[in-house]
């Protein structure tokens, strides 16, 4: 549109703007609040009533978890395997690159609010008219056109479509920095229990390896008693089978921590042959439980966060569908300089420029933007429920663990006192067989007795440790509330 300085255009559109800006306000995104919940003080399964009522979620990242919570396991080893993971697990990467990914999509969704700006440069020459005149000339025209310009276009938000759009983004954004917190939190929880599992197959190597010397030795006292004629041919067999039975059981174990440390490889992000862990046998001693856990404590939560903070960008796109109903407003000018000769291209007679508005809306789609309306509310109650079942289900596994870790450490005090009796049975026992009073039966059983409860009590501490592990990671790797 050409206008002249003396147009009272200028005020008419002003006058426009400030009564468009009137009826936006009616438009405006709906307020946003987090979905009810209702959540206990305290957990079912702790022994004693914990101080603290439930808060909601806060978007933060992995701020809300501690870092290196795993030395609460005082093991070196563990320490410099959690720093390699940090370095090299593909899984973490990934949610690095969707955490830029989610990060550019606001840095663009931010654009639309500011004015677009370009330039533009052409030169033309053109021929019109070629009819062959009696003569033998042509009259055809060559013409010449040089042109300069900017032009610029805004979309004034009045309706919060855009706003409502980066409001979205930047929910998304959050809730993908929460998803790496709680990426980095799992990969974490998992190298931790690969680390003890795959020590606690080595303590069942170890423990096979010296029972399959003292079974060597039975044996052997067997076929001597044989030789002697105190004992049967059934009774060197039975330790023979005793003594093969034992070499299966360690092979196994073997087979076990052999695979445990390829898994270990892949989560530090390394090929399973260019990784090796020297053994130990050795398990740590799980950090003890305190006997008071708040709920306060899902607050750090990472994976609660981001589920909450998928809510509040579904309800932004509530919005963003419901300002589809209202015209578009894009103010738009150019300027610039027209004309065919290069030379005084720049010059005020070649000056032509544009100024208006323009609105822009659908008067009939059949349907379509109440369809998007109601697919956004239905996709906002779809994150709500995943919230609240998300919040549910950090409860279940807290309240599991709890239960577990009690459990195991009563059952671990239980195990030993059991060792510690098969153990003095076997002594009688073999005490009995040297004197004759006893069959070799007898031993068998009593041995066998005590490899079962020894390889048990590995198992309850490898347990107990899982559990504990678990546990620490349902509160996000500590057990004090935020704020203390």
């Amino acid at each position: 549109m050409l206008s002249t300085p003396s147009s009272p255009f200028p005020a008419r559109l002003a006058l426009s703007l400030a009564l468009l800006a009137l009826l936006g306000a009616c438009a405006s995104q709906q307020a946003y609040e987090r979905p009810a919940m209702d959540i206990p003080p305290a957990y079912k399964e702790s022994s004693a009533a914990a101080q603290g009522l439930w808060q909601p979620a806060q978007p933060g990242g992995d701020q809300a978890v501690p870092t290196a919570w795993w030395s609460l396991y005082g093991d070196a080893t563990l320490d410099a395997l959690q720093q390699q993971a940090a370095a090299g697990n593909q899984n973490i990467a990934l949610s690095v690159a969707r955490l830029r990914s989610a990060q550019a999509a606001v840095a663009s969704s931010s654009a639309s609010l500011l004015p677009s700006l370009g330039a533009s440069a052409s030169s033309a020459r053109s021929r019109s008219g070629s009819t062959l005149q009696a003569d033998g000339s042509s009259n055809a025209r060559i013409s010449t056109s040089h042109s300069l310009g900017l032009n610029a276009s805004w979309e004034l938000d009045l309706w919060g479509r855009i706003a409502g759009t980066v409001d979205s983004a930047r929910a998304s954004a959050q809730a993908s920095a929460d998803d790496l917190a709680a990426m980095r939190l799992s990969v974490q929880a998992t190298v931790a229990q690969t680390y003890f599992s795959l020590r606690a197959a080595e303590a069942q190597a170890r423990l096979l390896r010296e029972t399959l010397d003292a079974y060597d030795r039975s044996w052997e006292l067997t076929r001597n008693r044989q030789a002697a004629g105190v004992a049967s041919l059934a009774d060197v067999a039975q330790a023979e089978a005793q003594y093969k039975n034992t070499q299966v059981q360690l092979l196994e174990s073997e087979t076990s921590r052999t695979q445990l440390e390829h898994a270990l490889a892949a989560l530090v992000g390394q090929a399973p042959a260019a990784f090796s862990l020297p053994a130990t046998a050795e398990l740590p001693a799980p950090p003890p439980v305190p006997a008071q856990l708040p709920s306060q404590l899902l607050e750090r939560r990472p994976d609660i966060a981001a589920a909450e903070r998928r809510v509040a960008a579904a309800n932004a796109q509530i919005g963003v569908a419901r300002a589809a109903f209202f015209p578009a407003l894009t103010l738009s000018g150019s300027a610039g300089y027209r004309g065919s000769e290069l030379s005084n291209l720049l010059s005020a007679p070649n000056l032509f420029w544009s100024l208006g508005p323009a609105l822009a809306v659908s008067l009939f789609d059949g349907g379509a933007r109440t369809a998007a309306v109601e697919s956004a509310r239905a996709s906002n109650d779809q994150a709500a429920a995943s919230y609240r079942q998300t919040v549910l289900t950090a409860l279940q596994e807290v309240e599991d663990n709890l239960t577990a870790a009690t459990a195991l450490a009563q059952e671990q005090q239980l195990q030993t006192e059991a060792l510690a009796a098969a153990q003095r049975a076997l002594d009688v026992v073999n005490n009995q067989y040297r004197a004759g009073t006893v069959g070799f039966l007898n031993v068998i059983t009593a041995q066998a007795s005590v490899l079962s409860s020894q390889r048990s009590l590995i198992d309850v501490k490898n347990r107990r440790l899982a559990a504990v592990n678990t546990l620490l990671k349902n509160v996000a790797g500590n057990w004090e509330p935020l704020g203390r």
